[in-house]
């Protein structure tokens, strides 16, 4: 365990960052396996956008890399369009 008050609070703030970044990243993925699982042109191009904003909004605070949520917008976008 930690010896110094600095180190103490690293730790609380590493975890409370933790359980924030573990949140939002779950619910994002949540959001994109409703999106895979969508059958319906209509409902899945309603939802695109907001599953590409959650991605870019996790990529921009280093929740997932910058490459992971392009690479999962492209391939959200190409199912979409498949539908």
């Amino acid at each position: 365990m930690a010896n110094h008050k600095s180190a103490i609070k690293r730790i609380k703030q590493n975890e409370k960052k933790r359980a924030h970044n573990k949140y939002y990243a779950k619910t994002t993925r949540n959001a994109v396996k409703q999106l895979r699982d969508l059958t319906d042109k209509a409902t899945a191009a309603e939802l695109l956008p907001k599953v590409s904003s959650m991605l870019d909004k996790l990529a921009k605070i280093n929740v997932i890399h910058n490459n992971k949520a392009s690479n999962l917008k492209s391939s959200l976008t190409k199912h979409v369009n498949a539908l």
